[in-house]
């Protein structure tokens, strides 16, 4: 069943993932989170690395960057790290490959999207000693997206509508989504420093990714696309020799934020530049996989609802839980047929990056 690889909550997620590193007989590293999950477990990043330390091509599979869609991305890993054929191959090929398991474990823990501090770690990645980008686009919405009441009032529903209406659903998924770092109870709200899940990605890929001399990396991620669809963006900076390069690995349908053909808005502080920051030595090539769930609009409205329940800590019992499964389903179908496609494209993807790898 391809459901066994999944889970129902965080605490579940990670004993599956900690089994599975030692079904693998593998070695497990855990950062530990300062505050406790949903369920008072202790949260975590964990990392699992299968393959010697000075091996020069290295794999990261990494999960949870944005909480909640930890429970597509755990699930990729712990089937992975039971597929021993998969292993053998990257073995055989020279590769050692990093499991990363809960980038943003309070999130997915919790089911929301961001850190506790309330920030997208995906917009974080800044150098904080300079000016930060500002998104006058969300300014302007801002109002829009976090009404007094929720659901939203008739009111609500129609000044959103009607901004659809004249900009589009593209306009406004561009000034959400692109971050901003005005409104700290705001959604995409990139930080006005480091995270921990920031400085905690740090230390991991400075202790394993300083030997090697070439870095892969593959983000697994969900809430855009068609619905089991996995694309294929493209995670570098706008270069265009990594950017042949990741189209020769991964094929030609990589769409890229820089010149517009991917679903996912431009956007700044991205993770994966801490690749280039903290393993200055290897050539980089990376990937975020985003998994189709549901409709753009239900995504945003998931989200509003989730940035307007942390604000209202006094909402009755019954509507947090119609909120938070709201968030859920934009985030994870809950079908053996979406889980099989998660599963068949990521390990298709994973043989392809240990390809690249070892070919040069």
């Amino acid at each position: 069943m391809t459901s066994s690889a999944f889970s129902t909550s965080y605490a579940q997620a990670r004993h599956k993932f900690l089994k599975a590193a030692e079904s693998a007989q593998l070695k497990v590293e855990s950062h530990y989170h300062p505050l406790p999950g949903r369920d008072g477990e202790s949260l975590a990043m964990d990392v699992v690395r299968d393959g010697p330390a000075d091996a020069q091509h290295l794999l990261v599979l990494s999960s949870a960057c944005h909480g909640v869609e930890g429970y597509c991305g755990s699930g990729v890993q712990v089937h992975a790290l039971g597929q021993s054929a998969w292993r053998q191959a990257a073995q055989q090929a020279g590769v050692a490959v990093l499991y990363i398991h809960a980038l943003n474990p309070y999130g997915f823990s919790h089911i929301r999207r961001v850190t506790h501090e309330n920030v997208d770690i995906n917009r974080n990645f800044h150098n904080f000693n300079q000016p930060l980008p500002v998104n006058t686009a969300y300014r302007e919405v801002q109002p829009l997206l976090l009404p007094e009441v929720w659901p939203p009032d008739a009111d609500n529903t129609a000044q959103v509508t009607a901004f659809i209406a004249e900009r589009g659903m593209p306009a406004l998924q561009a000034a959400v989504s692109g971050g901003q770092h005005e409104f700290a109870d705001g959604l995409f709200f990139g930080g006005r420093g480091p995270t921990w899940s920031n400085l905690t990605l740090r230390q991991v890929l400075r202790e394993h990714g300083r030997r090697c001399s070439r870095l892969a990396w593959i983000d697994v991620h969900t809430g855009l696309g068609p619905s089991g669809l996995g694309e294929r963006i493209f995670a570098c900076a706008d270069d265009a020799a990594a950017l042949g390069r990741a189209r020769s690995w991964w094929g030609d349908q990589l769409t890229s934020i820089y010149d517009g053909s991917s679903t996912s808005a431009f956007l700044t502080g991205l993770m994966w530049m801490a690749a280039y920051e903290e393993c200055a030595q290897a050539e980089y090539t990376g990937m975020a996989m985003e998994y189709g769930t549901v409709p753009m609009n239900q995504v945003l409205h998931a989200l509003r609802g989730d940035h307007w329940l942390a604000l209202h800590p006094e909402a009755a019992p019954a509507l947090r839980q119609q909120i938070k499964q709201e968030l859920m389903n934009a985030f994870y179908v809950d079908t053996d047929e979406w889980r099989s496609q998660i599963l068949a494209q990521g390990m298709e993807a994973l043989h392809q990056s240990v390809s690249g790898l070892a070919q040069g």
